[in-house]
């Protein structure tokens, strides 16, 4: 249904008992099993994929093209291209998306902001006679 051109490879991995303090920028495919406190934010350069599994949790703002969510965000999070909310997910905070899917058991605490691609205003040209 969905025309899904992100990158769906994960090339690092956060373990479940690791906890990082401090902001986490990446590129590429990304999956956190650990607590971040702190934002995580992909480059804006290049596609990116961010799985946030079951067990995760992170406090702070979330920025990445693709977003699978099954665990915790306490802050903002911002998708360019497919936001996916699983059963678990739990989001406390804004959620900005231009595609969104979620399922049953999925809540968000948060004003659900659908960011639409920038189209040129139009202005009439007045007339002159």
């Amino acid at each position: 249904m969905f025309n899904r051109k992100t990158k769906n490879t994960i090339d690092s991995l956060i373990g479940a008992t690791t906890v990082i303090q401090g902001d986490l920028h990446f590129k590429g495919g990304l999956r956190i099993d650990g607590h971040i406190r702190g934002n995580v934010v992909a480059d804006l350069e290049s596609s990116s994929m961010l799985v946030i599994s079951e067990q995760a949790k992170i406090d702070g703002e979330v920025r990445a093209a693709h977003i699978v969510v099954n665990g915790v965000i306490n802050g903002p999070v911002f998708s360019s291209e497919l936001l996916e909310l699983q059963p678990k997910a739990q989001i406390s905070g804004d959620v900005h998306y231009k595609t969104l899917e979620m399922l049953s058991g999925a809540v968000v605490s948060g004003k659900l902001s659908h960011d639409q691609p920038h189209e040129p205003v139009l202005k009439l040209a007045a007339n002159n006679a």
